[in-house]
Parts: structure tokens; C-alpha cells; sequence
């Protein structure tokens, strides 16, 4: 086991931490439905960073169990599944609306993402990857993974965030605005810093 008092552990054991919370409150709405999205939305997201780790595209230089695995398992069993679980739960109603909710979430995603890949030793972009790739297979993700989960979770399991929230003027407009405004501005910076 590989844990000390840096940023990487506390960022790997937090993340655990509070996507294991976020999981046991949605089995306990339904855990027969919530689980199989769970199990299929690890079983694919491993399998993704585990063919783009052997690929060579990206490493994990700081692991929890190095000695068992050439990617943080844990993590990417436990983080990406919750943001699944939890971004279907509260997904509005009809695409229109899906789409800007899951901009914001894909956006704080590779947000995270990028700070992990600047200031610590979690990820490290290798042959052919870039942010840009990132975002790609981010949107990729989510997307198929709404589709799914609206297939899996019934409306009584869901809880929507309402679209009139996301309308002009409304706080869920402004929230998802400062969202994108900030991430695109911090896109162009990281662009511009590593371009020059």
C-alpha cells in the first residue's frame, strides 16, 4: 500500500471517501437498480483506463497499489461510478436540458483532471494523449452512461433537477455559466502556457 502524507493520497482516499457515501445513499433508494449501473459503469470505466494505460496514451505514477495494479482501481472504481450514479439520479428530464447540466459535470471533471495532471503525480498524459482527448472520452462517457441509466432507473428512482432551473436567469443558468465561463477561460490559459 502506498500511503502518505501527500496530496495524491489525500486526493485518491478522499475521493474513495466521499464516492462510497455518495453510492450507499443511492443503494438505499434502490440498490438492485443503482447497482447494476454501478457494476457496469466500473466494469467499463476500468476497462477504458486499463486499454488506454497498456495503450500507452496515459500513466498513473502515484498509486495506491502500485504492486497490484498499473492503475488506481479503487479510484476509478469508486469516483467515476458515483458521479455516474449521482449525475442520472438528478439528470433533468429531456435532452435539451441534460445537455448543459452534463457540460458543467464534464467541465469540473477535466477540471479535476487537469489539476491532477499539473500539481500532482495521479496522471500523467503520455504518447498521443492531450486534453483534448480527455474531453472527448469524458463527454463519451457520461453521455452513454445517461442513456443507460435512463434505461435502468425508473423515474420513481430518479429525482430531476428541474429544467426551469436551468433557464435564463435562474440559479442553475448562472451555476452552469460560472461553470463554463471559468473552466473555458482556465482551458485557454493551460493552452496558451503549454503552447508557449
Amino acid at each position: 500500500m502506498n500511503i502518505g502524507w501527500n496530496i495524491e493520497s489525500f486526493i485518491h482516499i478522499s475521493g474513495i471517501f466521499l464516492s462510497i457515501i455518495i453510492i450507499i445513499y443511492l443503494f438505499k433508494i434502490n440498490w438492485r437498480r443503482y447497482g447494476v449501473l454501478f457494476i457496469l459503469s466500473a466494469i467499463v470505466g476500468n476497462i477504458l483506463c486499463y486499454i488506454f494505460v497498456k495503450v500507452g496514451f496515459y500513466s498513473y505514477p502515484y498509486r495506491l497499489f502500485p504492486n497490484i495494479s498499473i492503475m488506481p482501481f479503487t479510484t476509478i472504481t469508486t469516483v467515476f461510478p458515483a458521479l455516474i450514479l449521482i449525475s442520472v439520479r438528478f439528470s433533468p428530464e429531456k435532452w435539451s436540458w441534460k445537455i448543459p447540466y452534463y457540460w458543467a459535470i464534464v467541465h469540473l471533471g477535466v477540471l479535476g483532471e487537469t489539476i491532477g495532471l499539473l500539481y500532482t503525480d495521479i496522471i500523467e498524459y503520455n504518447f498521443k494523449w492531450d486534453l483534448w482527448d480527455s474531453y472527448t472520452w469524458w463527454w463519451i462517457y457520461v453521455l452513454i452512461f445517461e442513456w443507460i441509466g435512463s434505461i435502468i432507473i425508473s423515474k420513481e428512482d430518479r429525482c430531476p433537477l428541474d429544467a426551469n432551473h436551468l433557464k435564463f436567469g435562474r440559479l442553475g443558468w448562472a451555476i452552469v455559466h460560472f461553470i463554463l465561463i471559468v473552466t473555458i477561460f482556465l482551458g485557454g490559459f493551460y493552452l496558451g502556457v503549454n503552447v508557449s
